[in-house]
């Protein structure tokens, strides 16, 4: 009783929209640039701790680490001769200037290196020089120089840390506080280091300069969330328009489709800008997706009207059918998406809250001006049917419809052998998130980083906050005792580089105190002692190189520090779980997990695989439900889940086969994924129930559907795919990671809409005595 009077309703609503096309027209016009002007207020952020929850228990201890010492926000410049060692006069001059200049860039609050390296020794038996390695670079001899090199490669301090074993490249450490603005901060050191280093290479042009660490990190993130959003839309657009070109043959309906796509990218961005959302690399791929979405999802409504047209239909009733038509299914296709998209938000990760969050409102904003804005300009435009191409043979789809219904059974064997090979290759797939590998070698980040681990030290490092147990107790001689026997258990460790410990220090003061007599570098046995040693050595120490990052305010607890070769987040994560073994065993008292930038990290695609999985499997349930519901049938809903859930497994078996390695994006691909390949599934049972309905046998409504919505399947599959193909020319690692294994899982997908669900339907349709009983259909607009 009710379906005439829905029917009739939305043909009023077509008759509107046609007859008022201008208005319109005007009113999405004023939609748009309304909600368009708060783009302006976009703004763009490299801070890695954008990246992370604020629930974060990895980011919670680090800040614990920072608040008890200092923020470990650091600018490492590597001096690195082209010929010899560093250990020459122009270089040691080198290294002192760029020192010095260190000191004036913004938020500076430390300044490491081998020239203002604080050297202790003794003078006679009972007195202490503490001063710098380096004085006056310009007037150092040949025995000076000697020296030099003598005492840095001999110090655990200084040689792996500020200076190569090797002794041909030099480091230059600039630590930093944590500013307020940090966008605007971070710039202005990133510009002020940029130039310091310019006027470096000038005046020393035989010497290279290497700039990296976190503070170059930010800077990094921040260049790339630009250049993504700056350069990758427009290819996406380029590549998804010439696509949709191919596909459609129509000049007109390409350009409508492309006008559309400016209207949905401008409101989804001034709706961002209204929100204050901050961008980063991985949120800044939004408009990619914006793009690629709206064409894929609205290229229907511009398909079937031509096709109408082409069958001589006027081009103002070949719109209204294509609107009776698509309403239902375009509806439903973005009611899914954006189910999948909004699942992003049990991420752990912020940036794809956004990432979710603005690609549903890009799905909603399709669906609207894809009912509205888009018939309207059709019915304005010159829109011509396409020519008909006779060849007197079946067309394609005929063909391919008749060939999988010829051979189902060997078909479902081959897809359901092929998916369970691929399968077998996700344990391959190693989860690893370096933040030292997150860009690819076009960006001068990663150049200089490289170069860095393999010359001078790791960038990997394991921070431990060692308690003692008291005020004061860190010059306990069991105290001491134990962190350099966990400090000497991890330099045996052939994933370590170096090690910065405190009981060093005191193994050196003591030495010191006792005439620099090389058989006194060990501990001080005795607590009083050892503590007068460190208080006389701190009253000694310049402005600047105070113990303050390695040692509480209390004396209480001391900062270690394990620099790690180039290694995976999966070996970090062992080697970690073997300090604690370790510890538990040698050193209970001082038991503390490890912390730090490279910790953070190495548990955060695990970490957030963990928080959407349950995200995802919520998604996927409504998205089911809503299938069961369309199709009216527990086994056909249940059917359709097969060729949404497997493309997934199969993209995933691929990568673990071919790649073997990958990071956060693995964490939000199925969700992302599921929500737009279920579309196909849609369309493809919709238009298989309605040829049974019309009394065709299985296989006559298999070949049917291939004949009626095979060409649009995979239309929108080549759409989709493009769009996220641009992702892969990104240098970001999520980025072009998340767009090859989306476009990966799309490719499957159709695959499996093709080759699998097809024998699945009939080896169940065989077993059924009966259709479905009616329902709505999807591709008539409603009608029963």
């Amino acid at each position: 009783m009710n379906a005439p009077r829905r029917q009739s309703r939305l043909d009023r609503y077509i008759t509107f929209v046609l007859r008022q096309r201008w208005f319109v027209i005007a009113a999405a016009s004023l939609v748009m640039a309304a909600t368009a002007a708060g783009g302006r207020l976009l703004t763009v952020t490299g801070d890695y701790r954008a990246q992370l929850g604020e629930d974060n228990p990895e980011l919670a201890t680090f800040d614990v680490l920072e608040d008890t010492y200092a923020a470990t926000y650091v600018a490492l410049v590597a001096v690195a001769p082209r010929t010899g060692s560093v250990f020459t006069r122009e270089t040691v001059r080198a290294i002192e200037e760029l020192t010095e200049a260190a000191w004036t860039a913004p938020y500076s609050t430390r300044v490491d290196s081998l020239t203002n390296y604080s050297h202790s020794e003794a003078i006679g038996e009972d007195d202490l020089v503490v001063e710098p390695l380096v004085d006056d670079a310009q007037a150092l001899d040949d025995a000076d120089l000697a020296r030099i090199e003598r005492t840095a490669l001999s110090e655990p301090d200084v040689a792996g840390r500020l200076v190569a074993r090797d002794g041909r490249v030099a480091g230059v450490a600039v630590s930093f506080a944590r500013p307020e603005n940090q966008e605007a901060a971070w710039a202005e050191v990133g510009d002020h280091l940029a130039a310091l280093l310019s006027d470096a290479r000038a005046r020393h042009p035989d010497i290279d300069y290497y700039l990296t660490g976190n503070v170059a990190l930010i800077d990094t993130l921040a260049a790339a969330a630009r250049q993504d959003a700056s350069s990758l839309s427009p290819l996406a657009f380029l590549l998804v328009m010439a696509a949709t070109a191919l596909c459609l043959r129509s000049l007109v309906g390409t350009l409508t489709l492309a006008v559309l796509v400016v209207f949905v990218l401008a409101t989804v961005l001034g709706v961002a800008g209204w929100f204050r959302a901050v961008l980063t690399p991985v949120s800044a791929v939004i408009p990619m997706i914006v793009i690629t979405l709206a064409v894929a999802y609205s290229i229907h409504i511009v398909t079937t009207a031509l096709s109408a047209m082409s069958g001589g239909r006027p081009r103002t009733e070949a719109i209204a059918e294509s609107l009776r038509t698509n309403m239902h299914p375009v509806f439903l296709t973005a009611t899914t998406t954006a189910i999948g998209f909004l699942s992003l938000n049990s991420s752990e990760s912020p940036p794809f809250h956004l990432l979710g969050n603005l690609a549903t409102v890009g799905v909603l904003c399709t669906f609207a001006y894809s009912v509205t804005l888009l018939p309207a300009m059709l019915a304005v435009l010159p829109l011509r049917p396409r020519a008909n191409r006779a060849t007197g043979r079946p067309a394609f789809f005929d063909r391919f419809g008749a060939f999988v219904v010829e051979h189902r059974r060997f078909l479902l064997a081959f897809a359901s052998l092929l998916v369970i090979g691929l399968a077998a290759g996700i344990p391959r797939i190693e989860l690893s998130d370096n933040w030292t590998r997150y860009f690819d070698e076009r960006y001068e980040f990663r150049r200089h980083t490289d170069f860095v681990i393999e010359n001078l030290t790791g960038l990997d490092r394991l921070e431990y906050s060692l308690e003692s147990g008291r005020e004061g107790g860190i010059t306990d001689p069991e105290y001491l005792r134990a962190v350099d026997a966990f400090a000497r258990w991890y330099r045996e460790q052939p994933e370590v580089s170096h090690v910065q410990a405190f009981p060093d220090v005191m193994k050196r003061l003591n030495r010191n105190m006792h005439g620099d007599d090389p058989a006194f570098h060990r501990l001080p046995d005795d607590q009083a002692l050892a503590a007068q040693y460190l208080l006389l050595y701190e009253l000694s120490l310049p402005f600047g190189s105070d113990l303050n990052d390695r040692v509480d305010i209390a004396k209480s607890s001391t900062r270690m520090t394990v620099v790690l070769r180039d290694s995976s987040s999966r070996e970090q994560r062992q080697l970690e779980a073997r300090a604690q073994t370790w510890l538990q065993a040698n050193a209970p008292d001082l038991a503390d997990e490890a912390t730090g930038l490279t910790v953070v990290f190495s548990h955060m695609s695990r970490r957030n695989i963990d928080s959407m999985l349950g995200g995802t499997l919520i998604a996927m349930a409504l998205i089911s439900c809503i299938l069961i519901g369309v199709f009216r049938s527990l086994l056909l809903g249940l059917v359709s889940l097969i060729p949404n859930f497997v493309p997934a497994v199969m993209s995933f078996g691929l990568w673990g086969y071919l790649v073997g390695r990958v990071g956060l994006a693995s964490s939000v691909v199925a969700a992302i994924a599921f929500g737009m390949i279920v579309d196909d599934t849609i369309h493809f049972l919709s238009k298989y129930l309605k040829s049974r309905r019309e009394g065709l046998s299985a296989p006559e409504a298999v070949r049917a559907t291939f004949r009626s919505v095979g060409r649009a399947l995979s239309t929108t599959t080549a759409v989709l795919s493009c769009g996220f193909l641009a992702f892969t020319f990104s240098g970001f690692e999520t980025s072009w990671a998340l767009g090859l294994l989306v476009t990966i899982t799309l490719l499957f997908a159709l695959i499996a809409d093709f080759l699998l669900l097809p024998p699945l339907l009939m080896a169940v349709d065989r077993s059924r005595p009966q259709v479905a009983p009616p329902q709505r259909d999807l591709h008539s607009g409603g009608r029963p």
